[in-house]
């Protein structure tokens, strides 16, 4: 496995993660739900990581202020914008990988 400095891997990192929450944004026609029964994370699970991830340094990060740097706008506006109703299969999915 090729390894870097400490600090060229953290700036790699960070590059990929904001490469990532880009894309997040642009696709908004992806809903959460699908994200999370295909992939088992979503837009939400970023923000809560990068909420606790503050937090394990002693900062201070709210779940809606990550929300708002993942979703690139406050969560609710989000949601009045692009998220639509999940229909029954979608949801059914969701209750039976969430009970794994």
């Amino acid at each position: 496995m090729k390894t870097f400095d400490p600090q060229t891997t953290l700036e790699l990192e960070a590059a990929a993660f904001r490469r990532l929450v880009e894309h997040l944004r642009s696709r908004t026609d992806v809903q959460n739900i699908d994200m999370m029964n295909l992939a088992g994370f979503c837009r939400n699970c970023l923000s809560n990581w990068m909420s606790d991830a503050a937090k394990d340094r002693g900062l201070e990060l709210s779940k809606d202020e990550a929300r708002e740097i993942v979703y690139g706008m406050p969560f609710q506006e989000w949601k009045a914008k692009y998220q639509t109703e999940a229909a029954p299969e979608k949801q059914a999915a969701f209750e039976k990988n969430r009970s794994h």
